[in-house]
């Protein structure tokens, strides 16, 4: 049945939905954001010394590093050592005091930190690398934290995927809401980093898959021309917590609060139970007519839509009639299967090349956000920014994708992101100037990351589509475990992660110049049409134009001039058994009967 015809009657973007998507499903989106990216903030680094309780009565901190710490080459910058010590007699220097020496220009021998750390504190209270110490050779572990979360994300959005399809779109949303919460107050609690490190997978296993609820209830419940509306209101919610989220970081610096604080206020859309319907389209498909019937009643009375009286009765019989047919195709259709995107050399190059972006863009985007924090200047201003300059690309993005098309809007979006990020590292040791390069790359890869899914989605035939989107968006979850190793290389080195990232975005926004363009095509709908889609593809092809009505009426004009026998002109002609020929411009045309 075709659910989009049955919106037309009873509202495809109205009151209804304005009212549900606005009020529950953006809202909805928020805790994907702050449960992504709160962990950056609990086990924030900090400038860290070895402690050396034999200076702690000096009164001047700074001296007390000038006679115990080394100075170490960091980013071509000399910084104090987090991790080494001078291997003197302080006791003697303390008691000759104020008549200390300056040891940084003589050959000291130097040693690892041997009595605990000294923590600047000037920036945060408490975090997990301050509290259990995970410095030095132990500085890998948050990193390590941010690599399991990003694991429990791709393991849990493969089970939400069998949820979502099989309990409904509702049930699974409160299913995830629940573990979040539970794992996310958790966390507040943990006594060590291992049991940290669990609960903070335990968070994990519900991000991004929190947010696809939201997102597809929002798709499923209006008609065709409002899901690319959708799509960016969906984005503009999900970067409006990440606003939200700079500014409760900014307000709570100790890691345990701040567990708490990004988690108690969603507890409250468990209220949501109430107001958040199923989605009637999958209703339909799942043979549950009674309740979308409800909802669609619903549904046409606050759009303000009358309906016949026997209306609903009409649409059983149609559903009942289409669902048997659909029952006795579905015995004849074949299976389809991943191999089958792989098959036919033209739809195995979109496969692999849309996979390849989906990683780029995966891995670049969630990079971007994480190295915000340590890009240098106050960290929370920087995380804020760069929540912010995603909102502008909101504006030019729709617009750009009607007039220049998918393509170059996706190829643009990437490479000016990967040159800016490139730029920095001509510019290292401008902060200001490297920021803004930051901003410009973040506000491509967000334009990008909202261009992709809706293209792929054009590209891959409809009865492998689902398929070749869960494959492509999977292996580019891939992303988010690699780059935190990514970002971990750039503490010494601070611009190599955004070459890396701008790299890999030139990569992909090169690459996406191989795809067809999908502005105003039709969509393929089985694996020939697949295969048969961009095979005249240039590499460097004009934008599409939008056609005028002058050109449309031309067109119009000249079909009359054609000599094929149109699909709407009749002919009567008597069937002599199976095979019935007339004749037509002196042209012999047979008809078959097909049984």
């Amino acid at each position: 049945m075709d659910f989009d015809a049955i919106l037309e009657d009873v509202g495809e973007f109205g009151r209804y939905q304005k009212l549900v998507i606005y009020f529950i499903l953006l809202p909805a989106v928020i805790p994907c954001g702050f449960h992504a990216y709160a962990q950056l903030f609990m086990a924030a680094d900090v400038q860290h010394w070895c402690r050396v309780p034999e200076l702690e009565a000096l009164e001047d901190p700074e001296l007390a590093r000038n006679i115990s710490i080394p100075l170490e080459l960091k980013n071509e910058q000399l910084e104090y050592s987090s991790c080494t010590m001078y291997n003197l007699n302080y006791t003697d220097i303390v008691s000759n005091y104020p008549n200390i020496e300056d040891n940084q220009d003589k050959q000291v021998e130097t040693i690892p930190c041997s009595d605990g750390w000294v923590y600047e504190m000037n920036t945060y209270k408490n975090t997990v690398v301050i509290e259990w110490n995970l410095v030095c050779n132990k500085d890998f572990y948050p990193t390590l934290g941010l690599v399991l979360l990003a694991v429990g994300g791709i393991i849990g959005n493969y089970i939400f995927g069998y949820l979502q399809d099989t309990l409904g779109r509702k049930p699974s949303f409160f299913i995830y809401l629940a573990i979040e919460c539970v794992f996310g107050v958790a966390t507040a609690f943990a006594q060590n980093y291992l049991v940290w490190i669990i609960y903070r997978f335990g968070v994990g296993f519900t991000v991004p898959a929190i947010m696809a609820t939201p997102y597809v209830l929002a798709i499923e419940l209006v008609g065709p021309k409002c899901r690319t509306l959708c799509t960016i209101l969906s984005n503009i919610a999900y970067s409006l917590g990440l606003i939200l989220l700079a500014g409760l970081v900014y307000l709570v610096r100790d890691w345990r609060h701040l567990a708490l604080a990004s988690t108690l206020p969603f507890v409250c859309f468990f209220l949501y139970i109430w107001p958040m319907p199923e989605s009637p389209r999958w209703l339909l498909a799942r043979g549950q007519f009674e309740k979308a019937e409800v909802i669609l009643k619903n549904m046409a009375r606050i759009n303000g839509k009358s309906l016949p009286a026997n209306y609903m009765v009409h649409l059983r019989r149609k559903y009942e009639s289409d669902k048997l047919k659909q029952d006795l195709e579905k015995e004849k259709s074949r299976k389809y299967g991943i191999l089958d995107l792989f098959r036919t050399p033209n739809l195995r190059k979109k496969t692999i090349i849309i996979t390849f972006i989906w990683f780029t863009n995966t891995s670049v985007y969630v990079g971007l956000s994480y190295y915000a924090p340590v890009l240098g200047g106050d960290e929370f201003l920087n995380f804020f920014l760069a929540g912010i300059v995603e909102l502008p690309t909101y504006m030019f993005l729709w617009p750009s994708m009607e007039r220049l098309g998918r393509r170059w809007t996706l190829c643009m979006s990437m490479v000016v992101g990967g040159v800016a990020c490139l730029t920095t590292f001509l510019v290292q040791h401008e902060t200001n100037v490297t920021l803004a390069l930051y901003c410009v790359g973040k506000m491509g890869i967000s334009s990008a990351f909202v261009v992709l899914p809706l293209m792929a989605s054009e590209l891959y035939p409809t009865v492998v589509r689902g398929l070749g989107m869960s494959l492509s968006s999977v292996l580019g979850m891939l992303g988010p475990i690699f780059i935190p190793l990514v970002n971990y290389l750039g503490s010494d080195i601070m611009v190599l992660p955004l070459i890396i990232m701008g790299a890999l975005l030139v990569a992909g926004g090169i690459a996406s110049l191989l795809l067809p363009e999908t502005l105003n095509q039709h969509l393929p709908q089985t694996l020939e049409d697949g295969e048969r889609m961009g095979l005249d593809t240039d590499f460097c092809c004009s934008p599409p134009v939008k056609e005028t009505k002058v050109e449309e009426e031309k067109k119009q004009a000249n079909c009359k001039d054609c000599n094929a026998l149109c699909s709407c002109q009749m002919v009567n002609v008597t069937l002599n058994e199976d095979v019935a020929v007339i004749d037509k411009s002196n042209e012999k045309i047979e008809f078959m009967v097909l049984k």
